[in-house]
C-alpha cells in the first residue's frame, strides 16, 4: 500500500527540512514548498493527503493558503504550525477548514499525532461514501437512481423538488448522457401523479413517418396496415407523465399537434375526427439550443414558450466531479449484483483514473466503463487495468481543470468557468474573482444577468398565445 504523502510548507528552510525529515522517519512520503504559490501547484498532485503549513509567511500566508487549498483540493486536510502569539489566528483558521494547529517550538509526537488523526478523518469520510450515496439516491426506478452530493447536483435536485408538485411543463436541458430521463422520472415520482403511468418517448429514435402515430394514436384504416385502432403515448400516459426526450428532433408537423395538446388538453388520432381529452403532465428534454432552432425555423416559437415554463439544467459530469466516486460506487454495487460478483471496491489507481478522466460522455460513459470493469475484474478489487483503454489514456480533466467541447459558444464557456470556480470556492465570490483574475463585481453582475436581474439583457418578445 502506498504511504500517505504530506506536503510541508514553510518559508524557513531549516524548519522546512526538519519537519520533512520527521515525517520521512515515520514512513510518510513528503513534498516541500517554501512559499504558498509553490504549495498550490504541489497540491494539485493527487497523492497529497495532508498539508502541514506555517501560518506566518511572506506573500501568501498560511490562512490564505488554507482558503485557496479548500478551493483546489477540499479533500486534503490542513494542519497549521504557529507561534504562541498567533494561536487566536490559528483558531480562526480552523473555522475556515483547518483540521488542527500545532504551536512552536514543535514537538515531534504532537506533529505526527495531528497528521495521523487527520488521515483517520479522511479514512472515515471514505468509509461513509457509500452511506452518503444511499442518502442521496432518489427515484430508484428499474434499479437505477440519481446519485450525488455536489453543489451542482443539489441545486438541480432542489429545483426538481420545487417543480414536481406543480402541473407546469418542464424543459430539461443538458448534454447527452447526463441523466435527463432520470431527472424526468424524479419529477414524476415527487408529484401527485406518482401512482399513475410514466411514459418515455425518444423523439430522435422514432422515424418521422410513424412518430405522430406513436404520440397521438391511429384510427383503423388511417393507412395501409392500420387494421385496428391504437392508442398513442398521450392516451397511455393519461393521468400521469409523458417524457419527450430529444424533443428538438420532432418534425414541424408533429410540433403543431403537440402544441394543440398543450393548449387544449385534447387530440385527434391519426385518420380520425373524434376529439380525445387527455390529462398529461409533459416533461421534455433536449441537448440542442432550442432558441437557435427557433431562429433557424426548425422549431416553432409558440411551442418553445409552451415547453419552456420551468427550465432545469442537468449538469455535465465535468461540473460535478465530487460525485464521480459516489456514482462509481453505485454502479459497482448494481453491476456486481447483476453479474453475481462480490467486489470490495476500487483500487486507489482505478479511482484516480476515474476522477481524472474528462468524461465527454458524462454519466452514461462512466456507467458503461464501470460495467465493463466489473465484468472483466480478476480480483475482488477493480484495478485501473480493468477500465476501458479509452478512459485510462483519454483526455484528462482534474479537479482543477474544466473540459469544454470544441464549438461551445464563448458565452457558455464563460458561464461554465465562473460556475465551476464558484463551486470550488464554495460560493466565495471574492476568492473566485481572485482565482479568475477579475473584479468581484464582474461575477455579481454576470450572475445577476443569468437570474434576470436589473443588469439583464433586453427581454425576448412576449410568447404567442395561440398557434399560427
Amino acid at each position: 500500500m502506498t504511504s500517505p504523502t504530506v506536503l510541508v510548507v514553510d518559508d524557513d528552510r531549516a524548519n522546512l527540512d526538519s519537519v520533512a525529515r520527521i515525517f520521512q522517519r515515520e514512513g510518510f512520503a513528503t513534498l516541500s514548498a517554501a512559499q504558498g504559490t509553490e504549495a498550490l501547484e504541489l497540491l494539485r498532485r493527487p497523492e497529497v493527503s495532508v498539508m502541514v503549513t506555517d501560518l506566518m509567511m511572506p506573500g501568501m500566508d498560511g490562512q490564505e493558503l488554507l482558503k485557496a487549498s479548500r478551493a483546489i483540493r477540499p479533500d486534503v486536510e490542513v494542519v497549521l504550525m504557529t507561534a504562541y502569539g498567533t494561536v487566536e489566528t490559528a483558531v480562526a483558521a480552523m473555522k475556515d477548514g483547518a483540521y488542527d494547529f500545532i504551536t512552536k517550538p514543535l514537538k515531534r509526537h504532537a506533529l505526527v499525532k495531528a497528521v495521523q488523526k487527520a488521515l483517520e478523518k479522511q479514512a472515515l469520510v471514505q468509509e461513509n461514501t457509500s452511506l452518503k450515496a444511499k442518502l442521496a439516491e432518489i427515484n430508484p426506478a428499474g434499479g437505477r437512481a440519481m446519485v450525488g452530493q455536489s453543489p451542482a447536483f443539489r441545486a438541480m435536485l432542489d429545483t426538481i423538488r420545487q417543480a414536481a408538485p406543480s402541473t407546469a411543463t418542464v424543459l430539461l436541458l443538458g448534454e447527452s448522457g447526463t441523466g435527463k430521463e432520470l431527472a424526468a422520472r424524479a419529477l414524476h415520482e415527487h408529484s401527485a401523479r406518482a401512482k399513475q403511468s410514466f411514459i418515455a418517448v425518444n423523439c430522435g429514435a422514432i422515424p418521422e413517418s410513424i412518430l405522430e402515430a406513436e404520440l397521438f394514436g391511429v384510427e383503423r384504416g388511417a393507412y395501409t396496415g392500420a387494421v385496428t385502432r391504437r392508442e398513442g403515448r398521450f392516451e397511455r400516459a393519461n393521468g400521469g407523465t409523458l417524457f419527450l426526450d430529444e424533443v428538438g428532433e420532432m418534425p414541424l408537423s408533429a410540433q403543431v399537434k403537440l402544441l394543440r395538446v398543450l393548449q387544449e388538453g385534447e387530440l385527434e388520432r391519426l385518420g380520425g375526427t373524434q376529439t380525445v381529452k387527455v390529462d398529461v403532465r409533459l416533461v421534455a428534454a433536449t441537448n440542442k439550443d432550442l432558441q437557435k432552432e427557433v431562429a433557424e425555423g426548425r422549431f416553432r416559437e409558440d411551442l418553445y414558450y409552451r415547453l419552456h415554463v420551468v427550465e432545469i439544467r442537468v449538469p455535465a459530469l465535468a461540473s460535478r466531479r465530487e460525485d464521480i466516486p459516489l456514482l462509481a460506487e453505485a454502479f459497482l454495487r448494481r453491476f456486481s449484483a447483476k453479474n453475481g460478483k462480490v467486489l470490495r471496491g476500487f483500487s486507489p489507481d482505478a479511482l484516480g483514473v476515474l476522477e481524472n478522466y474528462a468524461w465527454p460522455g458524462n454519466v452514461r460513459e462512466l456507467e458503461h466503463a464501470v460495467e465493463r470493469a466489473v465484468v472483466l475484474a480478476r480480483t475482488d478489487v477493480l484495478e485501473a487495468s480493468d477500465l476501458p483503454e479509452s478512459v485510462r489514456k483519454g483526455p484528462l480533466g482534474s479537479a482543477g481543470q474544466l473540459v469544454i467541447p470544441i464549438g461551445t459558444p464563448m458565452e457558455e464557456i464563460e458561464r461554465r468557468v465562473i460556475h465551476e470556480t464558484l463551486r470550488h470556492t464554495r460560493g466565495d465570490k471574492t476568492l473566485a474573482a481572485r482565482l479568475l483574475g477579475i473584479a468581484a463585481r464582474t461575477i455579481y453582475r454576470k450572475l445577476e444577468r443569468e437570474q434576470g436581474g436589473p443588469d439583464t439583457a433586453p427581454a425576448p418578445p412576449s410568447p404567442p398565445t395561440s398557434a399560427d
